[in-house]
């Protein structure tokens, strides 16, 4: 707990006071991924190999954005950083414990925007979420990741709608919110790699499936290259008889 306590007070200063809230859910990932290393290490691994894969295809290596880079822990970003001339990644949240391994890597030519992803206030406010509109501005954008990020924007939006009045926010919020970053990586003037778990599966020691849940609200999965299961939440992590595991796919 004290590495956790110091990683929570060395981000709240270099976080935007908006984001601070987000910092002690990213602070619970970074712990939990310690614990379940060797758990996740075929989910990471099958993550970079996507990134690099989709990666060799370019023609042009000018700028590379990573929306929602998190943790890093599943994003070459040694080889991204190599291989492009500049890496831009984008998240809520970037952890103090993240900032100085770059630091220490000697990443110079990473840089770091702190950015809400969802589109949720747009579509509170009334209108049309166009959570990607801001690549549209990025100068030479020849490569565009979206990391195991399109389910987050779903659970976030879920709570946040747990909290809302009635009636504010409309009754399909959610797919829409899943649609608008699938649309808006579709609307890209560069080539994407999307990373993303489409459902939940809680699963007993032996076997045996309790629940599944559709992590993308009813949005179709898209057309995807690669498929494969990362076990979040090993047994043990929090139940002794029980697992969680997503279905992951790359495209």
């Amino acid at each position: 707990m004290i590495l956790e306590a110091l990683n929570y007070a060395a981000t709240w200063p270099l976080t935007a006071p908006s984001h601070r809230p987000f910092i002690r859910y990213s602070v619970n990932l970074w712990s939990r991924a310690g614990r379940c290393a060797a758990d996740w290490r075929e989910h990471e691994e099958n993550s970079k190999a996507a990134i690099l894969a989709a990666m060799a295809k370019l023609r042009q290596r000018r700028t590379a954005v990573v929306l929602g880079s998190g943790l890093l822990r599943d994003v070459p970003i040694i080889a991204l950083s190599r291989a492009f001339d500049t890496v831009v990644l984008v998240d809520l949240v970037h952890l103090a414990s993240v900032r100085m391994w770059l630091a220490s890597k000697g990443l110079k030519n990473v840089r770091l925007i702190e950015r809400d992803l969802s589109g949720y206030d747009a579509l509170a406010a009334g209108g049309e979420p166009d959570p990607l509109g801001f690549l549209r501005q990025v100068p030479y954008l020849d490569f565009v990741v979206s990391a195991n990020l399109l389910s987050q924007i779903g659970i976030g939006a879920k709570k946040r709608l747990e909290r809302e009045m009635e009636g504010r926010m409309p009754a399909d919020a959610l797919p829409r919110l899943i649609r608008a970053h699938l649309d808006g990586l579709a609307g890209l003037p560069a080539p994407t790699c999307l990373l993303t778990d489409i459902a939940y599966e809680l699963i007993d020691r032996t076997g045996h499936l309790h629940e599944r849940i559709d992590l993308l609200h009813g949005v179709a999965v898209p057309p995807h290259g690669a498929e494969w299961d990362w076990p979040v939440v090993p047994l043990g992590e929090e139940n002794r008889n029980y697992r969680i595991v997503h279905k992951v796919i790359a495209a």
